[in-house]
C-alpha cells in the first residue's frame, strides 16, 4: 500500500500516544492478581440427606495470553507506523528556495521539521534585539565601534556663590550693616557624549524579514518534501511473531 508521507506523520503521534495508554492500562491490569485468578467450589455431602450447598466460584478475568494477543496488536501498529516514518523520511528531501536561489539543496525532512522549529526561537531573537533610542538623532563612532549621540549634551554645573549685601549706607556714629546672600551661579559646563551598543531599528525590521522569508521557505520545502509518496511498512508482526510466537 502507498502513503502520503504527510499522512503518516498526521496519524503517527496520535497512534504512539494511544499506543502507550494502552499498554500502560495492560501493564497495570496484570499487576492485580484477582485479576488473573479464578475459582469453582462445590460441596458433596457424605450422606444423601445431607447439606446441599451451591456451587461457589468467582470468573477469570484476565487471562495473560489475551493481554499479550492484544498488546502485540498495539504494537505492531505503532511499529509499522513509525517505521513508515523512519523509512519514508531517509527518502523525502526538498531544496529550500529562497527569492528564486537555493539556498539549501536536498535537504532530508527530519532537518526541515527540526529547523523549522528552531526558526522559531531565531525570530523571537530577533524581534527582542535592542533598538536605538528614537528619541536621540545618532551617528557611528568607528573608534568605539558603537553609536553615539550626534549633537553632545551640555549641562550647565552652578555653584552657590556668597556675596555681602549693604543694606543701607554707613554713619558717622554707625558702620554700615552688612548681610551676606547667596546666588546660584553657572560655575562651568559638562559635556555629556551617549553611546549605545543597538541596533537601528530598519535593521531589526530588515532581520525579522529575512528570518520569516525563511521560515516560509522551509515550510514550503517540508510540505514539498511531505507529498512523498512512500510504501507503508510491516514491521511489526515479524518481530513480535519472534517474541511472542510460543505463547498459547
Amino acid at each position: 500500500m502507498v502513503t502520503k508521507l504527510h499522512q503518516i506523520l498526521a496519524v503517527e503521534s496520535g497512534v504512539r500516544t494511544q499506543a502507550q495508554k494502552d499498554l500502560t492500562a495492560a501493564h497495570h491490569g496484570l499487576q492485580k492478581a484477582e485479576m488473573i485468578s479464578g475459582y469453582q467450589k462445590s460441596y458433596e455431602p457424605l450422606k444423601e440427606d445431607g447439606d446441599k450447598l451451591p456451587t461457589e466460584g468467582k470468573l477469570l478475568q484476565t487471562r495473560v495470553p489475551d493481554v499479550i494477543r492484544g498488546t502485540a496488536a498495539i504494537l505492531e501498529r505503532m511499529y509499522d507506523v513509525t517505521a513508515t516514518r523512519d523509512y519514508g523520511t531517509s527518502r523525502a528531501r526538498a531544496d529550500v528556495v529562497v527569492d528564486g536561489a537555493v539556498l539549501l539543496k536536498d535537504v532530508p525532512v527530519t532537518f526541515l521539521l527540526w529547523l523549522e522549529k528552531k526558526l522559531e526561537d531565531l525570530h523571537t531573537f530577533v524581534t527582542q534585539l535592542p533598538t536605538l533610542p528614537a528619541d536621540t538623532e545618532w551617528t557611528w563612532d568607528a573608534a568605539q565601534n558603537c553609536w553615539k549621540n550626534r549633537h553632545e549634551i551640555k549641562r550647565a554645573r552652578t555653584n552657590k556663590i556668597v556675596y555681602p549685601l549693604v543694606l543701607y549706607e554707613a554713619t558717622k556714629e554707625h558702620p554700615a550693616p552688612v548681610k551676606e546672600i547667596t546666588k546660584d551661579e553657572v560655575v562651568g559646563y559638562f559635556t555629556e557624549i551617549l553611546y549605545n551598543g543597538g541596533l537601528q531599528m530598519q535593521d531589526v525590521k530588515n532581520l525579522k524579514e529575512r528570518v520569516e522569508k525563511l521560515q516560509e521557505s522551509v515550510k514550503f520545502a517540508r510540505e514539498k518534501a511531505n507529498e512523498l509518496e512512500i510504501v507503508d511498512q510491516k514491521v511489526g508482526g515479524t518481530l513480535l511473531r519472534y517474541v511472542f510466537g510460543g505463547t498459547p
